[in-house]
């Protein structure tokens, strides 16, 4: 009887590699995972040519691969993984032609991956990692049309990522990370839509990144990379299936885009700094001796960014082989831990893992040196005889992006499983931010007890400073420092604004402003001296010019109207606003120009110009085509635009006038808020009750319309009914399918009731759009525009949404606001229909806006007195 396959497998054997084995010629399939073999592979291994799967993975073997081993030509699947080997990849495994899985994860061998590996053509799946020596160009793999699974990991590779990876159609996982690979994402990956897992992480490329990326519904991780951002450019983290932290080059960190997405995660300017974190990682909130750590319980991780207020999370990789429905990245002990830890057992009842990469970094730490402690214990393999006692993790961790352990077993560590110990590390932050990776080199079993099991573990983490903080008192100085600070700005505006109304006219030249002064001279030669063939439009403010600066840059001037007193006010407001403000969702201004009796703004100059104009424009050949991508694009756009000014900046705004007309566009179809003029400041925990109430008919919010009751949620109101527009490419106010509807809104909430919702996509686009997302867009347009100011989403929910990361809420309604009340239905229908109009233009082109027209209401009453209203032509 001849013996044809024999597994070893798990069985911890030690000593030498058996000299039995290479005896039994007749061995088609030979497997030793798992055991504590040393030393050599021995030569004579080379007369076992009728081998077709050699596993000898998570052993401790060294020295060089034999060259005899170039004699097993019927290979079909070679795994040498976890070992300590010497020396290059051999050329020989040019040899193994018939081979379908090759394994050299953490073997500790040498690169260059030889020239010869491109005669394995019959490869499916080729995972190599971590190697030593020098490095070397992308090996060619061209011909591997079979791949399934392509991971390259930390092999040390320069120069561009090869066009042809993008056209492996079989390709199901592709991991690059960790090498210094630089370009840009080759143009061929757009057909990898089906790759299920897709890591790009720490290399060198660069370019923008390209508009496929940020919509991606698999798991893409980018991150740490060297990017170029531009107007189109993602300005956050998505929280869904794509990792970007820290993705773009440092010349970036200057640009008003979220901190994640910079080189070393900087510290918001306007956030607090902390001297302390404490986190219990995988579980929930727990109080250890008065210590409060926080919980972690973020579920997912295969490209996973997630953001707390005092630390954030990125997690890369999945589990592969274990034939599971979903990973899990965090576990939970089922055994008991030992006394050891006394109080502090609950910090080891859970763990968060990773198969590949973890990184926690602690946010707006105040500089100085501070110790880190990380709390580990082996919560998965166990200490008794049974098949889990077998396992073996291995990772290493970097602090600082300085490796602080290589090779680390908690197990070994610990003395066993299920015993706690603690890692104390002195660390100087310098920046603000700290920074903890784990990273699973290739080490320890992967198949032993289960696959999915490997990688590094972590339990919880301290982080407490080595110096004394300031004190209470200190911070209360700093308080009060800091609101002096903001009540003589509070005092200079309203001084500046007491004098234009004595004046009429601003010498604002002597004002120290937070943007660009201009001559008359320069706007004169950008316009050509107001040349008519300059003019874009003209309204109650003046008129408005394109422009071109000596230095090339087209621009927009807005010219202010002498004989306009609100002009004044909201020329104040604009500069006031808007220079304190800049995001990629935010039209820029450049500046103003203040000499004689001039007042002028400089705007960047949008290429196609405002969404009304190109949504329901009056001259049809004025109207783009804006297909369903272009539509998502600026409905995202102008939510990240409006959560920045709610949620993120400094100050935060309440816009007032949000509406298609004040959203431009710029070549690349970006949205970008403009009109400041009637901004307000939005005091948090306070309730602002206007007697001037402004803003636009068709988009101000009822409760802001009618008893002019401000706050962010009228900004939602308004941003819900743009939405509508956006999808049904039709005007709020002038579209009236039937006489009962005053509103595009009103016919919404019919169909919605109805269940016929698909009926407002714009028939423009055809077929030639996503349903589903169609619903997910009205439904959110319809959330927002809830009568009730309460039962609005905040924009930083709309944007989660909108990127898949939380459900659409339920539409609910309150009785008080329902626009079945006759009261309410009354007031509507009063109020909207009897405006007075007044016409004017956007920034950048022929758009109806105004930025002069408001609504006053007597007080002490509830009647309305129309003072001057605007509405949409």
């Amino acid at each position: 009887m001849r013996l044809t396959e024999l597994s070893l497998m798990g069985c911890r054997l030690s000593g030498p590699f058996p000299k039995v084995l290479p005896n039994i010629i007749t061995l088609t399939n030979l497997s030793i995972e798992g055991n504590l073999f040393s030393g050599p592979i021995p030569p004579e291994t080379g007369k076992l040519i009728n081998l077709q799967k050699f596993v000898v993975a998570s052993n401790d073997f060294t020295g060089e691969l034999p060259p005899e081993l170039g004699k097993l030509i019927n290979l079909t699947d070679m795994r040498i993984s976890d070992n300590n080997f010497s020396g290059r990849i051999p050329d020989f495994i040019g040899n193994w032609t018939k081979i379908e899985k090759l394994q050299m994860q953490g073997s500790s061998l040498e690169g260059p991956i030889p020239s010869s590996i491109s005669a394995l053509t019959r490869l499916s799946d080729l995972r190599i990692t971590d190697l030593k020596g020098n490095g070397s160009l992308f090996p060619p793999l061209s011909d591997m049309e079979s791949l399934k699974t392509l991971t390259l990991r930390n092999c040390l590779l320069y120069g561009r990522i090869p066009e042809y990876i993008g056209h492996m159609r079989r390709l199901k996982n592709l991991d690059l990370t960790f090498n210094e690979l630089t370009g840009e994402i080759p143009a061929s990956f757009t057909q990898l839509d089906k790759v299920d897992y897709m890591y790009l992480k720490g290399n060198k490329l660069s370019g923008t990144i390209p508009d496929w990326v940020p919509g991606r519904n698999r798991n893409l991780d980018i991150s740490n990379n060297n990017f170029t951002w531009e107007s189109s450019s993602p300005v956050e983290c998505p929280r869904g299936s794509v990792n970007l932290v820290e993705s773009y080059s440092p010349s970036a960190n200057n640009l008003r885009i979220h901190s994640c997405l910079k080189r070393n995660f900087p510290c918001h300017s306007g956030n607090q700094k902390r001297y302390s974190l404490h986190l219990n990682c995988g579980g929930r909130e727990v109080n250890i001796n008065g210590q409060k750590y926080e919980a972690d319980r973020e579920q997912r991780g295969a490209s996973m960014f997630y953001l707390s207020q005092d630390w954030a999370l990125s997690s890369t990789g999945n589990f592969m082989d274990n034939d599971m429905d979903a990973d899990t990245y965090i576990e939970t002990n089922t055994s008991a831990i030992s006394d050891v830890a006394g109080p502090r057992t609950e910090l080891y009842t859970t763990a968060r893992m990773s198969p590949l990469s973890l990184t926690y970094y602690v946010l707006c730490l105040m500089n100085g040196n501070y110790t880190v402690r990380l709390h580990f214990a082996e919560i998965i393999f166990t200490n008794d005889r049974s098949f889990y006692s077998l396992g073996e993790r291995v990772f290493d961790v970097y602090i600082q992006e300085k490796l602080v352990l290589k090779d680390f077993n908690i197990e070994n560590e610990a003395g066993g499983a299920g015993i706690p110990i603690m890692k104390n590390f002195t660390v100087a932050v310098t920046s603000n931010t700290l920074k903890i990776h784990f990273y699973w080199a290739g080490k320890g079993t992967t198949g032993i007890p289960d696959r999915g099991y490997y990688g590094p573990l972590i339990s919880a983490i301290s982080v407490d400073p080595n110096f004394k903080p300031p004190s209470v008192s200190q911070k209360k100085n700093h308080v009060i420092l800091v609101a002096g600070i903001l009540a003589t700005v509070l005092f200079l505006g309203l001084l500046v604004l007491g004098i234009m109304r004595r004046k009429g006219w601003l010498e604002l030249r002597e004002m120290d402003l937070q943007t660009g002064i201009f001559t008359l001279r320069q706007i004169k030669a950008a316009t050509k001296n107001f040349d008519a063939a300059n003019k874009l439009g003209e309204g109650g403010f003046g008129a408005v010019y394109k422009g071109q600066l000596a230095d090339g840059t087209v621009i927009a001037v807005k010219q202010l109207s002498s004989k306009s007193k609100q002009g004044n006010r909201e020329f104040l407001n604009e500069i006031g606003m808007i220079s304190a403000l800049q995001h990629p969702n935010l039209v820029k201004l450049h500046g103003c120009c203040v000499e004689g009796n001039q007042l002028m703004l400089v705007y960047e100059f949008m290429e196609n110009n405002c969404l009304s104009q190109a949504l329901f424009g009056k001259n049809p050949s004025s109207r783009l085509r804006l297909n369903w991508v272009t539509r998502k694009k600026i409905f995202l756009g102008i939510a990240r635009g409006l959560c920045y000014l709610h949620e993120e900046s400094v100050l935060k705004i309440v816009h007032r006038d949000i509406k298609t007309s004040n959203v431009l566009l710029d070549k690349d179809f970006n949205a970008k808020i403009s009109d400041f003029g009637l901004a307000k400041l939005n005091e948090e925990d306070k309730t602002h009750i206007s007697t001037r109430i402004a803003g636009t008919i068709g988009y101000m919010a009822p409760e802001y319309a009618m008893r002019g009751y401000l706050t962010d949620k009228a900004d939602i109101y308004s941003f819900g009914v743009v939405a509508l527009e956006i999808v049904s490419g039709k005007s709020n106010t002038n579209y009236r399918p039937k006489e009962d509807f005053v509103y595009l809104l009103d016919w919404a909430y019919v169909l919605q009731e109805r269940g016929n919702l698909l009926e407002l996509v714009d028939p423009a686009l055809g077929s030639e759009y996503s349903s589903e997302e169609a619903i997910l867009m009205l439904n959110i347009a319809l959330l927002c525009t809830n009568a009730s100011p309460t039962l609005r989403p905040t924009m930083s929910q709309v944007v989660s949404m909108l990127e898949g990361r939380t459900e659409v809420q339920d539409l609910l309604s309150d009785p008080g606001f329902s626009s079945n009340n006759t009261r309410y239905r009354g007031s509507k229908n009063h109020f909207w229909q009897n405006p007075s109009h007044s016409q004017s233009v956007s920034v950048n082109g022929t758009c109806t806006d105004s930025s002069s027209s408001y609504i006053e209401t007597a007080e002490n009453s509830q009647l309305l007195r129309v003072t001057s209203v605007k509405t949409e032509e």
